[in-house]
């Protein structure tokens, strides 16, 4: 009886403890986990600040689209009203004054969603390394995880460092983007507008 509990205290003892066990028992490893885990949860944080912050630009540009739409039907309406009861001319002699307003707030209006569109694909770019930040964390984690003791730090951290330096952004060149579609889109809208403009006022 004393033989088989002694063999099985022995295999109980020759059996290799869970790699979660055995990173507790080493500090370095431990103190390790406790950093990467760590700096994975404010990569989660930055993650979802910046995925707010892209939520807000994206509204920020719609409702300057409803605003340029808006101004240019109000002002064509109002326009409108003014050369109904227009019976000599005048408001033709004057269509200068409507023309410049408008396209000074269209212009205006072009240089906002520019600059909020340009806004976007940064944060989208920050969020994108973000995301590869945290995808190469995990990694490091499950496998510290994993392998325990068997670790190699110097190797796997050695590793980590080298594919964040060593990272490349692939840019693709291209001739026209989305953002150069929507600006000409936009201006082609305003001179479209201004043309409005001078027959409401003018074709009699």
């Amino acid at each position: 009886m004393n033989d088989n509990n002694n063999k099985s205290l022995s295999i109980m003892e020759s059996k290799p403890s869970h790699p979660l066990h055995q990173i507790a028992k080493t500090p370095t490893h431990k103190l390790l986990l406790k950093q990467w885990l760590k700096e994975e949860e404010l990569i989660f944080g930055r993650v979802s600040l910046k995925e707010t912050q892209i939520d807000s630009v994206r509204k920020e540009i719609t409702m300057l689209h409803i605003f340029f739409f808006v101004f240019h039907s109000t002002s064509i309406l109002l326009l409108f009203n003014a050369s109904a009861k227009d019976f000599n001319g005048a408001a033709c002699n004057r269509s200068w004054i409507p023309s410049i307003c408008s396209l000074l707030f269209s212009l205006g209006i072009i240089w906002a969603v520019r600059y909020k569109t340009d806004l976007e694909a940064h944060l989208e770019k920050l969020l994108e390394r973000e995301k590869e930040d945290r995808n190469l964390l995990s990694k490091c984690v499950e496998e510290l995880k994993r392998k325990g003791v068997e670790f190699d730090l110097l190797k796997e951290v050695d590793a980590l460092r080298r594919a964040k330096s060593l990272r490349v952004e692939s840019k693709a060149v291209r001739k026209w983007s989305s953002r150069d579609f929507m600006t000409l889109f936009f201006f082609s809208v305003s001179c479209m507008f201004l043309g409005i403009i001078r027959i409401v006022l003018c074709d009699k």
